[in-house]
């Protein structure tokens, strides 16, 4: 069993920057595949970042070059960087958790967070 605590949402103008953390629980943390999964008003959950537990990393198309997914093991904390940020961004942001590979697929993933929202308007 993994929980999942997200922090570091808010609101932010378009260009700007944020960063996500997610705090889990357990000591089998770096046995874990993480997530960043997104959900929009109206849309469907969109995966946009993973890291495997051996660090490997993916990030959807519409995030490439602006998202950084990162992991500390010994803090049980995974990061998202988000740099300029724009208003389709905009969306509740989960944390997930899955063994050992990542998935691109958000189904895939077992163990979830909260969310939580981020916002980017002027």
């Amino acid at each position: 069993q993994v929980q999942l605590v997200e922090s570091g949402g808010g609101l932010v103008q378009p260009g700007g920057s944020l960063r996500l953390a997610c705090a889990a629980s357990g000591r089998t943390f770096s046995t874990y595949a993480m997530g960043w999964i997104r959900q929009a008003p109206g849309k469907e959950r969109e995966l946009v970042a993973a890291i495997s537990s051996g660090q490997s990393t993916y990030y959807a198309d519409s995030v490439k070059g602006r998202f950084t997914i990162s992991r500390d093991n010994a803090k049980n904390t995974v990061y998202l960087q988000m740099n300029s940020l724009k208003p389709e961004d905009t969306a509740v942001y989960y944390c997930a958790a899955r063994p050992v590979s990542y998935a691109t697929k958000h189904q895939d993933y077992i163990y979830w967070g909260q969310g939580t929202q981020v916002t980017v308007s002027s």
